[in-house]
């Protein structure tokens, strides 16, 4: 006993020295564990934030589409736009209708899809469209304009030369009596063969029809529909 207090005399102060360190490394080593928890949490709440924000920027792209705005607006060009938008809101994005522009052959109200393509014309390209020989038909989906490439118009040329055809199934003694070589006489045969026979079947089967061989067949064949 009286060697410790020997020992503890002489070493008296290396001994609180060497305590005080000891506490003090302690100290230092539980703010490092503190702050490397501190950290680690500040990197998982960032990663959290940047999570979110990556969820909402997916979501807010999911929602948009992109469309072409072309021709009389005042700012041409490709736009990014709201899945749910109409052709009118594409136009109003592209800085709307400019002072030549005409919209009366486009369907303002049409849902707009991606890669679209939506073509404001000027008066004078209607103008010239409306002068042109071709029928234009109104119609509720797949469309045209002065061209095919406008996906949000609500008119179309007719295409269907079909409807200048005179159909040898339905047609009127009138109206069968229009074809070249046709007169009354083999009208009336046209009409008597198919109330016997039923419809016809093709258009060579006209043939089969008194008074019409193969040289007036070829003359009116261009003119018929079943």
């Amino acid at each position: 006993m009286d060697k410790i207090k020997y020992y503890f005399g002489k070493y008296k102060v290396i001994i609180i020295l060497f305590i005080v360190l000891i506490i003090l490394g302690i100290s230092i080593v539980s703010n490092i564990i503190e702050k490397d928890d501190a950290t680690v949490d500040e990197e998982l709440i960032e990663e959290k934030v940047k999570e979110n924000k990556d969820i909402e920027s997916s979501t807010k792209e999911d929602n948009k589409i992109v469309v072409d705005v072309k021709g009389m607006v005042v700012n041409p060009g490709v736009y990014q736009i709201d899945k749910n938008s109409r052709v009118l809101d594409a136009i109003k994005l592209a800085g709307g209708v400019s002072d030549e522009g005409n919209t009366q052959y486009l369907n303002l109200s049409k849902k707009i899809t991606d890669e679209m393509v939506i073509i404001v014309y000027s008066n004078e390209e209607i103008k010239k469209f409306e002068q042109s020989n071709e029928k234009i038909v109104y119609i509720e989906k797949e469309c045209e304009c002065p061209d095919n490439i406008n996906d949000a118009c609500i008119g179309e040329k007719s295409k269907d030369s079909n409807n200048n055809l005179i159909s040898i199934n339905i047609g009127t003694l009138e109206e069968l009596m229009t074809l070249p070589g046709i007169g009354e006489s083999k009208a009336r045969s046209i009409i008597e063969y198919r109330e016997k026979n039923g419809e016809f079947k093709t258009l060579e089967e006209l043939i089969n029809v008194s008074g019409i061989g193969e040289s007036v067949y070829s003359k009116i064949k261009d003119n018929i529909k079943l």
